[in-house]
């Protein structure tokens, strides 16, 4: 249960400019929760004397379960990008879970939970309050891994071959950021588009017409983030489109802005 330095963004926006801020740590998860979740995560900042920093972070077709002093709660996936306030010093530990992972847990449609969230003691039987005891009075990574695996363990569902059907089909997604359309996504995956939405809206709460999106925006930011690609017509052309404008309206509905805002690091007039 080796911790392991955070890949290049997976959705946190300038993450290379920004690491001075904080530290972020991911962990697996050991082999009987490898089924559900994608990864641990934790996050320690201490700004003490220091300017407060707004972290964004681009949604995910993810469920995040966040221990936050206050704040303790299973997230649904959001569809809009979205900031963390981080002040004075502190800490969080996090689940994310697999696309669709959570679902096993709950069995009720994901599509309920987007952009909304619950309570811990509704799923775990624990509240808030004792989860934030146990889990941030920790204070190694891999100490707080095997706290939350115990508490899991009694909920933990048998493996759901759904899941991992629906996670093929969104590493397809992710490596094929030329794939557009939906309808490029059934042929590949031998479904009908009924049944594909279906599935998704079930257990990952979010179309996939939206997940394809999502992943087409992201991989831009990235490029972005390391000038890799300081062209943005040429950018949006690779990337599928050819109408510039439609690149930057998609661009701002998941990053909440321009490309040309956001490859100056700058906020949009509305979000100040």
């Amino acid at each position: 249960m080796k911790p392991h330095p955070p890949k290049p963004s997976m959705g946190v926006l300038h993450l290379a400019e920004n690491s001075s801020q904080f530290s972020l740590i991911r962990c697996e998860p050991s082999a009987a929760f490898r089924p559900f979740i994608k990864h641990y995560w934790m996050i320690h900042w201490d700004l003490t004397g220091k300017p407060a920093h707004h972290q964004d972070v681009v949604p995910n077709p993810c469920v995040n379960l966040v221990v936050e002093s206050g704040k303790t709660a299973i997230y649904g996936v959001s569809k809009s990008v979205h900031s963390h306030h981080l002040e004075g010093s502190g800490s969080v530990f996090g689940i994310k879970f697999k696309p669709g992972g959570f679902y096993p847990f709950i069995k009720k449609p994901l599509s309920a939970l987007t952009d909304q969230s619950i309570g811990t003691a509704d799923v775990l039987g624990i509240s808030p309050a004792d989860m934030e005891q146990l889990i941030l009075s920790k204070q190694k990574p891999e100490q707080q891994v095997a706290c939350i695996e115990q508490l899991l363990l009694p909920c933990l569902p048998p493996p759901d071959q759904t899941v991992n059907h629906i996670n093929q089909i969104i590493d397809h997604i992710i490596q094929n950021p030329a794939l557009t359309t939906v309808e490029q996504l059934c042929e590949w995956a031998h479904l009908n588009k009924r049944t594909l939405q279906r599935m998704f809206s079930q257990y990952v709460g979010v179309h996939p017409k939206w997940v394809i999106k999502l992943y087409r925006l992201q991989h831009a930011a990235e490029r972005m983030d390391y000038r890799t690609h300081e062209d943005l017509l040429k950018l949006s052309v690779d990337l599928g489109y050819y109408d510039q404008s439609h690149f930057i309206k998609d661009f701002k509905s998941i990053v909440g802005k321009t490309p040309e805002e956001y490859m100056r690091g700058t906020h949009s007039p509305k979000q100040g």
